[in-house]
């Protein structure tokens, strides 16, 4: 998916396509996704988006595993019961490509134990120069938590509330927490999404040994 300059980043349905069933596998593969869970999608030329469809196994996608809409078209049924917070995130910001949606143990684990909080603040770690736009390990980044809603539809308008502040000492990463049950992360293309991915789950590793070690 090419990169735009204030135009939206987009690719052919099966550059889309293509880019979702190759996340499913990376996902599946570390564990990230499992007994079906998880959501991936990709934004598509015309104004559509790709998104896996409900119950699919995200280590063994296909074509058929992924439906193809329109943005501002109503959500179809039998996609996943996440895709409105999919669709927000493309509606609110017409430079994200990608978003994908795990339940890696680390995101959960500590979204979890952190409930209740406007979000987790990373400083310090020098992986976090793995997101778009971060140059240091000075900065510090908010990685915002919400509690988990089975009202998708709801939650996507918060989440697209709160995404829409502005934040006074940190820089909001490209991605965040459901509490006790995963992780949103995007990108400009789905190789960064899928990058953001992977730093998230280390960077939360490294804060759950933290934790454990204390003080």
């Amino acid at each position: 998916m090419p990169r735009g300059n204030g135009t939206p980043i987009a690719g052919s349905k099966s550059e889309a396509v293509a880019a979702i069933i190759a996340a499913g596998k990376f996902a599946a593969a570390r564990g990230w996704v499992p007994a079906t869970s998880g959501n991936f999608s990709a934004r598509v030329e015309g104004g559509l988006i790709a998104v896996t469809r409900r119950g699919r196994d995200k280590g063994a996608l296909c074509e058929a595993d992924i439906a193809t809409f329109a943005l501002d078209a109503p959500i179809p049924p039998g996609v996943s019961a996440e895709t409105p917070l999919h669709v927000s995130l493309y509606r609110s910001d017409a430079q994200i490509g990608a978003v994908f949606h795990v339940h890696s143990p680390a995101a959960a684990l500590l979204s979890r134990l952190n409930a209740g909080r406007d979000g987790l603040r990373l400083c310090g770690w020098e992986l976090q120069k793995a997101f778009a736009g971060v140059a240091s390990h000075e900065t510090a980044l908010l990685v915002p938590i919400f509690a988990n809603n089975q009202d998708t539809a709801a939650l996507a308008r918060e989440v697209e509330r709160r995404l829409a502040q502005k934040t006074e000492d940190s820089v909001r990463a490209p991605g965040y927490l459901l509490a006790g049950h995963g992780l949103y992360a995007w990108g400009e293309t789905a190789a960064d999404a899928e990058r953001h991915l992977e730093a998230f789950d280390a960077l939360f590793a490294l804060e759950l040994e933290m934790m454990r070690i204390g003080p």
